[in-house]
């Protein structure tokens, strides 16, 4: 969501900058992914000097000009403006710039004499409609300069990552209505301050004649002034309002209008598609113009199509309708798909005169579906489908009413209104004592109070029933019909944490569980396997659960999220095999991977088995090298086994699991008393270089996740099971796997005979400081070249950043600290090769 901090300003004046905006917004609400200054694509211009100018002599009405840029060079520059004047210094694009247009500057011939870059006026910057001459800056900043740092480009655009749970921020007005319940600042809701919607939906315009009436809120079909609207599918459209317009002058859009879409990057079209726009992204609620009299019959239908139905979109895509597919239709034919974008049959154009403008609400999943059948998706879709205010209609379209005269001109004609009233939100029980609870900090009933009423919620105290066990007293809370997120208890307390601020909240862990639902089962086993296997040296991978294999039409995903992998996976070592290729075209032939993930088993006409397993993949050398064994063993089949005994005493403590010796790739399958064949223990076929060792897998199913395994978990969960789990927990650390390339390099030594290995390592560790990741031992030689009284001992260091490579110079450096440190503080001294 791009919106502009102007543009805010306009909901709720403010002080704060862009940059301040975008960091409370990030703390409190949405992740903000970047705040943009406006005019950021003039970076590249400089302020630059005219110190010669004279007529082209090719050419009346141009310049030959000399151009102090800053590079201590004068550059020809040819220059069509009137008002070059020398001494005056103005923006400057050098060779090789790009122009807000799009066009880039290049060193060219112009009437036989060179021109190398060029002297821009306010229109070419777009900073302004002025063109006739060049833009002459007052600044004492020498040539050179960047432009930016001179001229003010005013606005700036912050970069918000809405998530689906919050359409009420796809708007200029959502975002600002967040603003204000964190700063406390007040709120404007809308520039209508003369238009007000009363509560028997009657639109009032001071000075505009009194009251405009609306009869016919809650009906399904309504006419007025010789314009009808029909609503026949009132479940998948519950409101649909229609503001009437005559007279109106397309052309052109005023300039605060052209201003307002610029800021967040919408091209204007023309005063009435701009205003729908502008409408759309100030207010978050699409609206679409028709052209009136191109609507058959006046008129406007909510209906399903008919066979053979289609329309040519606005963007000239003939578009076919899947029968039934409810669309807006005028008397004879559909003209726009509901929610998604208007036919080109009754768009507006520079003759139009007379206009209708839609403002509805309708059901987001019935958007979504429409969506997908026609392959479109547009800026109104996307917030259809998320959910619009729909108590807000009346308000919008008296927000039209008001500002339409200005825009376009036109009179008023009235307004239709049909379709179901809005529902009322039903009011969430909060208890206080809870709130503190989850969150882990006493919040009085003041604050909580205070937060909820700034987010637009309304809040009673009342007294606790009998259900509720006590007396204490509670609060009644409903919530805006714009936050339709906010429909339990829990939700509302998730509010009150973020606007008292997380990073206010106490960060200690108490000795409370978030709940006293148990374990499931398969968890809890499943724990056990993953502690058990990285004390055992092996790391996690967390892999999606797709592949390209193909596993027949019941593992085929009807929606794959890649199109090389649309099946279900059967196996969890498939996946492993996969991850340990992509470390062998790495040249790292040492993989020890496991995951606890789950797999799909095929069933003819039904829904796949899902299952728990644990997987575990091992090759390479069996321990890293040592002095004392520099080239330690490979992993072989008896590995495989051993390992596959530690996890299914893992998995099934205390049951009497068997491994039977198989044949082929499967070296022995594992099989549980109650539950047959549950796994084995394998070869893994890889697409593997000559220089790779052997790879073997261990795969045991911990169970089948079904709907009675799931309701069943409180019943059959040991009560000491939990608590073990936390034992163990307790002694396994975690870190994560290194993404940037680690700089490694051995040290020789001669050491002391009587300082110790561990003092030397201690020293090592402190001067390494915390980009040292680790210390090995490898080697220790006593004998010739090496001085009495001293040994040679080598130990090989490895430095990573967490985030970037290292620099040789960096690396360098340390070592030379390191070797110092060990000379002034142990006496040691590297070893000469």
């Amino acid at each position: 969501m791009i919106v502009s901090h102007e543009w805010l300003k306009q909901f709720v004046p403010h002080n704060l900058s862009a940059q301040e905006v975008g960091d409370l917004l990030s703390r409190h609400t949405v992740t903000l992914d970047g705040v943009e200054a406006a005019g950021a694509d003039l970076s590249a211009f400089v302020v630059a000097q005219v110190v010669q100018a004279g007529r082209h002599p090719n050419a009346e009405r141009l310049w030959i000009t000399k151009v102090d840029d800053g590079h201590g060079t004068l550059l020809d520059v040819v220059c069509g403006a009137p008002n070059v004047v020398v001494g005056t210094k103005y923006p400057f694009a050098r060779t090789g710039t790009l122009m807000p247009a799009g066009i880039t500057i290049e060193k060219r011939k112009i009437r036989g004499e060179t021109s190398n870059g060029m002297l821009c006026s306010a229109r070419e910057l777009g900073l302004g409609d002025e063109h006739d001459g060049i833009l002459a800056l007052d600044t004492d900043a020498p040539p050179g300069t960047p432009l930016l740092q001179v001229i003010t480009a005013g606005d700036s655009r912050l970069n918000l990552d809405v998530l689906p749970n919050r359409p009420d921020l796809l708007s200029h007005r959502g975002v600002a209505r967040e603003i204000s319940a964190i700063t406390g600042l007040p709120f404007i809701p809308a520039h209508s301050e003369n238009t007000t919607v009363d509560a028997d939906g009657n639109v009032r315009v001071a000075g505009g004649g009194g009251a405009i009436s609306n009869p016919a809120v809650g009906a399904t079909s309504a006419s007025q002034g010789g314009v009808s609207v029909t609503v026949e599918d009132i479940a998948n459209c519950p409101q649909y309002l229609a503001v009437i317009f005559r007279g109106v002058k397309v052309g052109e859009s005023p300039a605060w209008l052209k201003k307002r879409l610029d800021s967040i990057g919408v091209r204007s079209i023309s005063n009435v598609v701009d205003f729908t726009n502008y409408i759309l992204h100030g207010y978050g609620q699409p609206v679409h113009a028709f052209d009136l009299n191109k609507l058959a019959g006046s008129s406007i239908v909510v209906r399903p199509t008919r066979e053979n139905e289609s329309i040519v979109t606005l963007d000239g895509v003939d578009r076919k309708i899947e029968t039934g597919t409810t669309v807006i239709c005028d008397g004879q034919r559909p003209v726009a798909l509901a929610g998604v974008m208007g036919g080109r049959a009754s768009e507006v154009t520079v003759d139009t005169t007379d206009i209708l403008i839609e403002v509805a609400c309708f059901n987001p999943r019935f958007v979504r579906r429409v969506c997908r059948s026609v392959g479109l998706s547009t800026d109104a879709s996307y917030r259809f489908e998320r959910g619009v205010d729909a108590a807000a209609l009346m308000q919008i379209a008296a927000q039209i009413i008001f500002m339409m005269d200005s825009v376009a001109g036109g009179q008023f004609d009235g307004w239709i209104s049909v379709g179901a009233a809005p529902v009322a939100a039903t009011p969430v029980v909060l208890r206080p004592s809870r709130v503190s609870y989850l969150i882990g900090a006493d919040i009085s009933v003041a604050e909580i109070n205070r937060c909820l009423t700034a987010l637009g919620c309304h809040v009673q105290t009342a007294r606790r029933g009998r259900e509720l066990n006590g007396d204490e007293s509670s609060l009644h809370v409903t919530s805006p019909s714009w936050r339709n997120d906010l429909n339990l208890e829990v939700d509302l307390i998730e509010e009150v944490a973020r606007l008292v601020g997380f990073d206010n909240l106490p960060n200690d862990l108490r000795a409370t569980r978030p709940g006293s639902v148990p374990d499931h089962p398969l968890y809890i086993s499943g724990r056990r396997v993953r502690d058990t296997l990285v004390l055992a040296g092996l790391a996690e991978t967390r892999p999606m659960p797709f592949t390209k294999v193909d596993g027949g039409p019941t593992l085929r995903v009807r929606n794959p999220l890649a199109d090389d992998e649309p099946f279900l996976r059967q196996s969890l070592l498939e996946t492993l095999a996969r991850r340990a290729e992509f470390n062998l075209t790495r040249m790292q032939g040492n993989v020890r991977l496991f995951e606890i993930g789950n797999a799909f088993v095929p069933a003819n006409d039904r829904l796949p088995r899902e299952e728990t397993r644990a997987a575990a993949l091992i090759m390479g050398l069996r321990r890293p090298p040592h002095f004392t064994e520099p080239e330690p063993p490979s992993f072989d089949l008896w590995d495989a086994k051993a390992l596959a005994e530690q996890m299914i005493a893992a998995a099934f403590p205390g049951e009497l699991v068997e491994l039977a010796v198989a044949e082929g790739d499967v070296l022995w399958t594992i099989t549980h008393p109650s539950k047959g064949a549950i796994g084995q223990v394998a070869r893994v076929t890889l697409d593997r270089p000559i220089w790779a060792s052997e790879a073997f897998g261990v795969e045991i199913t911990l169970g089948v996740i079904s709907s009675t395994d799931v309701a069943a978990a409180g019943q059959h969960a040991h009560p000491t099971s939990a608590a073990a789990g936390a034992a163990s927990r307790s002694h396994v650390h975690y870190q994560s796997t290194p993404i940037t390339p680690a700089a490694e390099f051995d040290l020789a030594l001669l050491v002391p005979d009587d300082v110790t290995v561990a003092a030397v390592e201690a020293t090592l560790k402190f001067g390494g400081g915390e980009l040292l990741e680790n210390v090995a031992l490898f080697d220790e030689f006593r004998g010739t070249g090496v001085p009495a009284g001293f040994r040679s001992v080598a130990w090989h260091l490895t430095f990573r950043h967490p985030e970037r490579t290292l620099r040789e110079k960096e690396i360098e450096g340390r070592r030379l600290r390191l070797l110092e440190t060990l000379s002034r503080e142990l006496g040691i001294k590297p070893r000469a090769s």
